[in-house]
């Protein structure tokens, strides 16, 4: 583009052609330059630009695909418009792009998030291994997974035959949803920018947490969102704080993995299980808000029903089978065939699934005292009162060195911070039951 400076009075005119040539500043439009042009027609397969000094450039319709399609056709003459110069000379004068010019924009506008130490948002418009590729301001940019706060690791499982569709399909849901970030570089050389939600959001979820942790109490039941999913737990959002519920306290029975129990953006109600204000972090559980097995087992179960179970354990006074994931019961020595053995491993062996006859039922102390032998009788009534569970537990605790009437899983319970577990880090937290 060529500006042409006039001469301030007439006494100024130059007394020769060559002065007069000297004294005017030509600006050339060159490749990358940002240019201010005004519209002078709008064609559907582009939009002729004046860039001044009477030269008129041409946006083509391939050039402004980021214009959306209403903001195009609400274009008249006149309008102002920002172009960036892809060619400096065409046939038809020079060729502009709108998309480049939003583009070069946003990168100025990052820089200057970045100087401010500013958030800005951004949209998610893909993945990959190491982590989320993010639209802000026109500029396709980074996010490491290390740097993701709302994200769960297990999106970027790809790998594993039982992740990988789940993961597939949590991808897709969040391409489109927003991001709020900060840029940790810009280096518009390298076509490089690298955001940060984790800077963006840390500070904010920490003063959410800890003035939530002030007000909820352990034995609360709150209701809260599922916002990532890990090989251990899974994390609630219970309004600007994440608690865990440890995979031990998704439910009363065995869980292979929290995908089975709990899906990312989904609301569910937790109970609160253990709150640790010095160290900000919050043990949630799903399996308190429904009664332990034991405690309704007279609902399920009867003396003198036969039912199926599994050996799980022998021993030399008997064998222990179970009934459900937490319900087990003790097959005595003298249950297990009418001729005397001296080992159970000579009538069944671990993991067999065997039908058993329920003699005596003691919730209280979690005891089962059960028959293989009567199994076969389901018609004789049975006496539990004549049944001596004392006698055929009385070498449990001895012989298997484990106390019977304590579940393992009302021992300890877990802690473990989100942002601690994008470490591979956790924290066992004691608590009295």
């Amino acid at each position: 583009m060529v500006k042409f400076m006039a001469p301030e009075s007439q006494d100024d005119f130059p007394q020769d052609m060559q002065s007069w040539i000297d004294s005017m500043e030509f600006t050339q439009l060159r490749r990358g330059d940002i240019v201010e042009g005004s519209v002078m027609r709008v064609d559907p397969d582009g939009i002729f630009v004046d860039v001044g000094q009477k030269i008129e450039g041409y946006v083509p319709s391939n050039e402004m695909r980021s214009m959306p399609q209403d903001e195009f056709k609400a274009l008249k003459e006149g309008d102002s418009l920002i172009t960036f110069v892809v060619k400096p000379e065409s046939e038809e004068g020079p060729l502009l792009s709108i998309d480049k010019a939003r583009g070069e924009e946003g990168w100025r506008e990052l820089q200057r998030f970045q100087e401010e130490d500013k958030a800005i948002e951004g949209t998610i418009i893909g993945f990959n291994r190491g982590g989320c590729i993010l639209d802000v301001a026109n500029v396709q940019g980074f996010v490491p997974m290390s740097q993701l706060l709302t994200i769960s690791r297990d999106v970027f499982q790809l790998e594993s035959e039982d992740g990988s569709t789940d993961a597939r399909q949590q991808q897709k849901n969040l391409v489109g949803t927003s991001l709020t970030v900060k840029v940790l570089e810009v280096n518009r050389a390298r076509n490089r920018a690298i955001f940060s939600e984790r800077s963006a959001l840390q500070k904010q979820r920490d003063e959410q947490k800890a003035e939530l942790i002030q007000v909820i109490q352990e034995g609360d039941v709150r209701q809260g969102v599922v916002t990532g999913i890990s090989n251990f737990g899974a994390f609630v959002d219970l309004g600007g704080a994440d608690g865990l519920i440890h995979i031990s306290e998704m439910s009363w029975s065995m869980v292979q993995s929290p995908a089975d129990v709990v899906k990312v953006g989904e609301k569910i109600d937790v109970y609160i299980l253990k709150v640790d204000k010095e160290a900000l972090k919050i043990a949630l559980s799903l399996r308190r808000l429904s009664p332990k097995p034991w405690e309704t087992i007279d609902e399920r179960y009867s003396v003198g029903d036969v039912v199926s179970a599994i050996v799980t354990k022998l021993a030399n006074f008997g064998a222990f089978a179970k009934l459900e994931d937490t319900i087990e019961g003790l097959i005595h020595l003298t249950e297990l065939s009418i001729s005397p053995i001296e080992h159970p491993n000579e009538i069944i062996k671990e993991g067999d699934q065997i039908q058993v006859k329920i003699l005596k039922i003691e919730p209280d102390r979690k005891r089962l005292g059960l028959s293989l032998i009567q199994a076969d009788t389901p018609d004789v009534i049975v006496d539990p009162d004549s049944i001596d569970l004392d006698a055929q537990y009385e070498n449990v605790d001895n012989e298997i060195g484990f106390d019977y009437t304590q579940s393992s899983d009302e021992k300890t319970e877990h802690i473990v911070d989100k942002d601690d577990s994008d470490n591979n880090s956790s924290e066992n937290v004691d608590v009295d039951n």
